[in-house]
């Protein structure tokens, strides 16, 4: 298995896979060549990273992160936007592998935190993020955190 900084030319591979993973979830998604198309801006931009995990020469999984300035550290805040690995070949290593990735990435881009937006009722995902040591408590006080979202 293999991962590395995808590029513009890896557009379409990574498309494919948000697409999958937003479908495995029935979840309302724009086409594979919409994403195509955004991702061929996004991946050269500087405050977008997009991972890209092979096994046997074939998409795995993938994992997209964008950093914003933030007045809490010299540093970027890191956002973990994605992190999908094919159904078939979950639970081998590939997300634990992506994510420290990104996490040392996030490290030497000087960041003082990453966030992860987790659907509360995604046990999996949520124990995933805690095994590796993140959390939605408040570390000064122990109060659980909430994300709030509004469609524009």
């Amino acid at each position: 298995m293999t991962t590395f900084v995808a590029t513009a030319d890896h557009a379409e591979i990574v498309a494919q896979l948000l697409w999958d993973f937003n479908n495995e979830f029935d979840a309302e998604t724009p086409t594979v060549q919409d994403f195509a198309q955004r991702f061929r801006h996004l991946l050269n931009r500087d405050d977008v990273l997009v991972l890209l995990a092979e096994s046997a020469e074939q998409p795995a999984g993938f994992a997209m992160l964008t950093f914003r300035p933030t007045p809490y550290c010299d540093g970027p805040l890191a956002h973990l936007e994605e992190l999908y690995v094919r159904p078939a070949l979950r639970n081998t290593g590939i997300g634990s592998r992506l994510l420290q990735f990104a996490l040392d990435d996030a490290r030497v881009r000087g960041c003082c935190e990453m966030h992860i937006g987790v659907d509360a009722v995604d046990t999996d995902a949520r124990r995933f993020y805690e095994r590796h040591g993140f959390s939605n408590l408040e570390p000064d006080t122990g109060t659980p955190m909430l994300c709030y979202l509004r469609e524009l």
